[in-house]
């Protein structure tokens, strides 16, 4: 059982770039944290660094809305170029009010505006630009680990987290959009509580856990610090990864 764990912040991580090798950025960081990665270890990535990464940037000049995009957007007060990048990145929209529109993503999470905005992300020459999820945050965050593993052969566990609001609470948390290397749910049913009882209902996101905790750190503004090292959790070696904590829609209550 785990009684303490820490979250060291990485300093020192530079503004991300298309084509930046997210690996070499998590070794500057331990290297000026004076930190040495350790089996068992778990890193929880900001997802905006992975996206500029993988340049999942795109300019909003040469967006050419369609009609049911100029329409949602008169209805939202929004952007239609912003409009149809959050249709052409959505499987459904599930409602809408001026300001926001909360949609199914291609990758099955459930959150505003497709996950697309611009905050700390630095216009083109070419004029505005917004940024997408990464592509397949899973991947990513698996071939994190065997690189990791490659370089340094300790074995690790990786997260990219996001910040998404809740339907049902007010505020944003942190939530993993991918993770690989440990268990992202917790199946607790049939262990006992504390009078014998058997867990009947009780299963743990530990993967939104772990990222709302490194969102603490990681901060929504100028902190500049993506990355933070997570040690002395004690987790199965079972793993799966981030996709397994997005509820069926069919299981969904709001939906």
């Amino acid at each position: 059982m785990t009684k303490n764990i820490n979250l060291i912040a990485l300093p020192g991580i530079p503004l991300a770039r298309p084509g930046d090798d997210l690996i070499d950025f998590i070794f500057l960081g331990l290297e000026n944290a004076n930190e040495q990665l350790a089996d068992g270890d778990i890193l929880v990535i900001a997802q905006k660094i992975v996206s500029k990464s993988e340049n999942r940037y795109v300019e909003l000049k040469t967006i050419s809305p369609s009609k049911e995009a100029l329409n949602l957007a008169t209805q939202t007060d929004k952007d239609p170029r912003l409009v149809q990048l959050i249709l052409s990145e959505s499987r459904e929209v599930i409602r809408h009010r001026p300001g926001v529109i909360i949609v199914e993503h291609k990758l099955g999470f459930v959150m505003a505006n497709a996950g697309i905005d611009n905050s700390n992300v630095e216009n083109s020459q070419k004029g505005e630009r917004v940024l997408l999820l990464p592509i397949n945050p899973d991947e990513t965050c698996n071939n994190i680990c065997q690189g990791i593993k490659e370089k340094s052969n300790k074995q690790v566990a990786v997260i990219i987290n996001d910040s998404v609001g809740r339907a049902w609470r007010v505020g944003t948390v942190g939530i993993a959009l991918g993770a690989a290397g440990l268990e992202s749910v917790l199946d607790l049913r049939g262990n006992m509580d504390l009078y014998g009882r058997p867990l009947l209902v009780s299963i743990v996101g530990l993967g939104d856990e772990l990222s709302a905790a490194a969102s603490i750190i990681q901060g929504q503004g100028d902190e500049g610090l993506p990355i933070v090292l997570i040690r002395g959790l004690n987790y199965d070696s079972l793993k799966s990864n981030g996709s397994t904590l997005v509820r069926k829609k069919e299981e969904d209550l709001f939906r």
